[in-house]
């Protein structure tokens, strides 16, 4: 389904919804670590990565010390591999700090199926062995094909699969929103 063949539905997130939903997962994410110590977060590559840069943004403003970004490219691990196209984008993953011992916080914009975070955790594997592995997402749809739950939730929007969560942010898509997107009738 393409994005230019949906309408928007609904507004389900403007700036400042989506900054309030990161500073709550920032604190939670201090809580349930007991601080900062050991801890990394790595973006999954797309959206996942600004927000994992302002995730640690606001565990820096709360905390005062700043926890490593990395950047997890996961194409080559997708399940679906052969029917996104001839030849996939594949980008570089940069995580340039070891995870082996580490709380690593995987950060995406959207669960969905399960199947990217799916993707992700044997791309994590492939770099180490980390103490633990917790999820943060912006939004939570519904709709699990694996057994996969994030730790950490901005908003649980429940949608039908018709629907489309479209995350717009600042760094990609020069603004700031979180809105459904269905079919024109």
């Amino acid at each position: 389904m393409n994005e230019r063949d949906l309408k928007e539905k609904a507004q389900i997130l403007d700036d400042k919804g989506m900054r309030r939903a990161m500073v709550r997962i920032a604190h939670e994410v201090i809580e349930r670590n007991k601080g900062v110590e050991n801890l990394v977060l790595i973006g999954i590559r797309r959206r996942g990565v600004p927000l994992a840069q302002r995730l640690a943004k606001f565990i820096n403003d709360i905390e005062g010390t700043s926890v490593p970004v990395g950047i997890l490219d996961i194409t080559l691990y997708r399940d679906d591999l052969t029917t996104l196209a001839n030849q996939p984008q594949v980008h570089q993953t940069e995580v340039a700090f070891p995870i082996t011992g580490k709380k690593v916080v995987l950060v995406d914009d959207v669960l969905y199926t399960g199947r990217t975070v799916r993707a992700a955790l044997d791309a994590i594997m492939d770099l180490g062995r980390p103490e633990v592995v917790q999820l943060a997402v912006l939004i939570d749809r519904g709709h699990k094909e694996i057994p996969i739950r994030a730790d950490y939730v901005g908003k649980n929007v429940p949608t039908s699969r018709k629907e489309v969560i479209s995350v717009r942010l600042a760094e990609i898509d020069q603004e700031e929103r979180v809105v459904i997107l269905a079919g024109i009738e």
